[in-house]
């Protein structure tokens, strides 16, 4: 680890004891993280002590709820905001550029990227936007190493097999705008969106989407932090991970 790094680690250990950051510790050694499941074998990085669940309930974590019954409530706002942005103010929305790559079929326009709130959104699709400034970013159950988007993927897209980076974070969707012939797999179980509702599923698990309809298909994708995670445990990744990027000039 670098002097920042180890300074940062020590005055979350001081302000919240000893032990309050060992899982996070223990991700970093080598082998660390301990037995995988054969679909996070392509993840980075794995935080030992979480569900090795792939799939979620939504509303089962007190903590993440609240998202979840604030957005399915105002679906029907959100849908008619989306709907208009994609007609009127396409140059609002843009390629996706996952970390593994890029694609023209699949795009996305921005809420909360690189730490903050992405402002142009709020004119866009106010109400998105401040749902996820009162209940995620506020509150801070948003994940700031990630991100907040519509995820648009267009008539005949897919999206190939992958894991994200890590499983300290999980993937909230809530569901936009579905049309018939999608679906997302996760750990080999296939399910599809039921417009209206979320989904929540560890992104850490090998998964993939498709869209087989006539017409695009929008998500609201939300990066939370895990339930299960700590709030020095939160702390240390994000100064963990930021950190890293700065290190490989990604800042």
């Amino acid at each position: 680890m670098t002097p920042e790094i180890e300074n940062a680690f020590a005055a979350i250990r001081a302000e919240f004891g000893a032990e309050s950051i060992t899982r996070v510790e223990r991700m970093l050694e080598p082998g660390g993280g301990g037995d995988r499941h054969p679909l996070q074998k392509a993840a980075k990085w794995i935080m030992p002590g979480l569900s090795t669940t792939p799939w979620h309930d939504p509303y089962a974590y007190d903590e993440i709820a609240p998202v979840v019954h604030a957005l399915e409530a105002a679906h029907q706002a959100i849908k008619e905001e989306l709907n208009v942005a994609w007609a009127a103010r396409r140059e609002a929305f843009s390629d996706y550029e996952h970390y593994l790559t890029r694609q023209e079929n699949w795009q996305a326009l921005y809420l909360f990227r690189e730490g903050g709130l992405v402002a142009e959104s709020a004119t866009t699709v106010p109400t998105a936007y401040q749902l996820l400034r009162d209940v995620a970013v506020d509150t801070e159950k948003i994940c700031p190493l990630l991100e907040c988007h519509f995820s648009t993927l267009l008539a005949g897209a897919a999206i190939d097999p992958h894991c994200d980076l890590w499983n300290f974070s999980i993937n909230l969707h809530l569901a936009v705008d579905i049309p018939d012939g999608c679906s997302i797999t996760v750990a080999g179980e296939t399910r599809s969106w039921d417009e209206g509702r979320c989904l929540l599923f560890d992104y850490s698990f090998e998964h993939e989407a498709r869209n087989e309809g006539t017409r695009p298909r929008t998500c609201l994708l939300i990066d939370l932090w895990h339930p299960e995670t700590t709030i020095p445990e939160r702390r240390a990744l994000v100064a963990l991970i930021a950190e890293i990027r700065r290190l490989m000039g990604d800042d």
